[in-house]
């Protein structure tokens, strides 16, 4: 440790001999580099202070009635992207520096100096943001800084009319296309049921359980038909045995449709049962009620005209016996008997009529037993494809409601407000560049490079400073040392050295002050300086 103490020691001294290259050093490299960055030219910093409140309070109020968005995120992406080419281009454009590029590569430079030279920072967690510019035009800088300030708030605020626009433009495509859907799948419903119309009739409680019910009614209908033949073979057995009297002949009419039976009124019963079930559930355009309701009506058409058959018939039996009796008439309980076997004979005759018909209906159902299940598949696929496209059709309907409503809301009031808090100005004193910072460094930069001389050159000409030194460097003891006689003057010649070496860094020191005098205090030095050259 010692002998590296020895070492450094002996360094010093050597630079201290060769101080010479100190003041050469420093008086080539100060002054020179303080003039230049005397010569720099002033800088001047705009700022703008901005608050981004996302606190609105419209936001809770309408908080699962509308999409909503997350303004935090809007507002990364826009501070993200705020110093993109496009945006720079336009900031340009706003503030006349584009008129000031000749070519495409100034106009680069002009973009590029402006990315450089714009900062976006945040203060603090409040959403304050700070927005700067430096030039060497004060007013430039207060523009560029002001146009920056308008394309944030405008570029913020218009990507949410955007996105607004954007989901109104493709619900209503969106819903154009299902409603397309929806109309084509009801038509093919449609068309479906008129074409098997029949046979979902049919098949609408079940195809097992209506051909069991069928056969349930052609039972009945065939017991009904037994026991009116039989009240029919007893009513002639005692229109037999009874003698005509001298009487009118009176006429029998059925005196009301509804009295009459016909083999339409358990199909109609039917059909309106479904009907009134399917009116609960459906409005009267529906597909399904559309078919059910013409069905009925056919169904009603046929009933009545079996029902004029059957008046027909009866006025034909009248006719009939009005020729072949004579105007004398016949008793009372003949006529009681012959209203009742004509009311008979017409019973036997619907019942026969009617069992026919479930006869004819049984049939059909057996002999159909392979192509409803397919027809029933099919329209079970229709009626599911029917229903997702419905459904989806509402979805977008409800988005697209609630797509208006979110946009009346941003077109109302602002979810995202800002507040501008220092608004840009036009500087009048210079921000920059740091003269002070580079007047310092210059000052470092020269003593550092004159200790650096005088160190080499002491080791290229070492001169011996102490004994220690010698015998290191000889290796040879040294046993004294015999100080120089005044009268050699090497005392004076130092001496007169130190002095040189003080005045010549008092005088950098006093050159130092005036750079940074002339700088610190401009209208102490500059403002008399600019009258005298002016």
């Amino acid at each position: 440790m010692q002998e590296i103490l020895e070492q450094i020691i002996d360094y010093l001294k050597g630079i201290w001999i060769k101080r010479r290259y100190i003041i050469v050093a420093t008086w080539i490299i100060c002054p020179i580099g303080w003039y230049f960055v005397s010569q720099l030219p002033d800088v001047y910093k705009s700022t703008a202070r901005v608050n981004v409140d996302t606190q609105s309070l419209l936001r809770p109020l309408l908080r699962g009635l509308t999409v909503e968005t997350n303004p935090e995120t809007q507002i990364r992406l826009m501070v993200g992207t705020l110093f993109s080419r496009p945006n720079l281009e336009r900031i340009a454009r706003m503030v006349d520096l584009d008129v000031r590029a000749k070519n495409t590569a100034e106009y680069d430079a002009i973009i590029s100096q402006l990315k450089s030279s714009l900062k976006l920072s945040p203060q603090g967690r409040e959403n304050i943001y700070a927005i700067s510019y430096e030039n060497q035009d004060p007013e430039l800088a207060k523009n560029v800084v002001q146009a920056t300030l308008t394309v944030f708030i405008e570029n913020t605020l218009g990507e949410s009319r955007s996105d607004s626009d954007e989901a109104q433009k493709f619900l209503n495509t969106q819903i154009k296309d299902y409603e397309n859907r929806l109309v084509a799948a009801e038509l093919r419903l449609t068309n479906f049921k008129q074409k098997y119309g029949d046979l979902l009739a049919i098949n609408s409680g079940g195809f097992y359980a209506n051909l069991s019910r069928e056969k349930e009614e052609l039972e009945r209908a065939e017991l009904l038909l037994e026991e009116a033949k039989t009240r029919l073979a007893s009513a002639k057995a005692q229109l037999d045995g009874e003698k005509p009297v001298d009487t009118d002949l009176m006429n029998s009419r059925v005196q009301s449709n509804s009295s009459v039976s016909t083999s339409y009124d358990s199909r109609i019963e039917q059909i309106e049962q479904t009907l009134d079930e399917k009116l609960l559930r459906y409005t009267e355009m529906h597909p399904e009620v559309k078919e059910l309701t013409r069905r009925l009506d056919e169904l009603m058409g046929k009933r009545k005209q079996e029902i004029d058959e059957y008046y027909a018939s009866i006025s034909a039996t009248d006719n009939d016996s009005g020729s072949s009796l004579s105007s004398a008439g016949r008793s009372p309980v003949f006529q009681e008997l012959k209203i009742q076997a004509s009311q008979y004979e017409n019973e036997v005759a619907s019942l026969t009529v009617r069992v026919a018909n479930f006869k004819k209906r049984v049939a059909e159902i057996e002999t159909k037993i392979h192509s409803l299940p397919e027809i029933d598949a099919e329209l079970t696929a229709l009626n599911r494809g029917y229903d997702i496209t419905k459904k989806k059709y509402e979805e977008l309907l409800s988005r697209k409601e609630t797509a208006q409503l979110a946009q009346q809301a941003d077109e109302t009031t602002d979810k995202i407000q800002f507040r501008v808090i220092d608004p840009p100005r036009a500087p009048s004193k210079p921000s920059g560049p740091p003269r002070m910072f580079f007047f310092a460094a210059i000052l470092i930069l020269g003593v550092g490079a004159g200790v650096g001389m005088s160190l080499l050159m002491s080791q290229l000409n070492p001169v011996v400073t102490s004994s220690q030194q010698l015998s290191r460097a000889t290796g040879i003891p040294v046993f004294g040392s015999i100080s120089a006689n005044e009268n050699l003057g090497l005392i004076q010649w130092h001496r007169k050295k130190t002095i040189i070496f003080m005045a010549s860094n008092l005088a950098l020191i006093l050159l130092l002050v005036a750079f940074v005098s002339y700088f610190t205090f401009p209208h102490v030095f500059q403002a008399p300086l600019r009258g005298v050259l002016g």
